[in-house]
């Protein structure tokens, strides 16, 4: 399937089976994108290196092989990307026999985009943020104001000022100045 994949760039499968040669075919991938002799070698070792065999005019001509496409085609087409070369869709289709949910596996092109933006904080911080504010007894306002001088690192407090400028002891953590 794996060879097919590489192949063809799209199958339809079921589910269980796509999830499993996903993360066999993303190594690959990764192996494909160093590129030298010997992540090809072991690129061989675990696919094995069929010949892609198109039919022109009827009769079967060689187009390459699986393992020269991996190396000279998707290796190079994901060099960016740090992952995530892959993805299922879901059909509405049910296989004829089993039933099984059919899927399409797709290795990605090039234009499609790394991940979705982060989200604004959603309903869940807001609700732990008025959990706490009702538990503390201040108004959510201010407890949000409040939370990022929580996280801060807590600042030493300055020395408490004597009378008349009579000499103080320095505390815990300052330096003596010099006079």
């Amino acid at each position: 399937m794996a060879q097919s994949l590489i192949e063809h760039e799209t199958i339809s499968t079921t589910v269980q089976k796509a999830k499993e040669i996903k993360p066999f075919v993303e190594k690959l991938i990764t192996i494909a994108k160093r590129g030298s002799l010997q992540y090809r070698r072991r690129a061989i070792s675990m696919l094995g290196d069929r010949s892609i065999v198109a039919f022109e005019d009827g009769e079967p001509v060689e187009k390459g092989t699986v393992i020269g496409k991996l190396f000279s085609e998707l290796g190079p087409r994901y060099l960016d990307r740090p992952g995530g070369y892959t993805r299922i869709i879901r059909l509405a289709l049910r296989r004829l026999g089993d039933n099984g949910q059919v899927v399409l596996l797709q290795l990605l092109g090039k234009d499609e985009p790394l991940k979705k933006e982060k989200r604004a904080p959603g309903k869940r911080r807001a609700r732990k943020r008025a959990g706490r504010a009702a538990a503390t007894g201040k108004p959510a306002e201010v407890e949000a104001a409040e939370a990022p001088a929580e996280t801060a690192p807590q600042a030493t407090e300055p020395a408490p000022e004597s009378p008349e400028g009579a000499p103080t002891e320095p505390q815990a953590g300052e330096q003596e100045q010099p006079k």
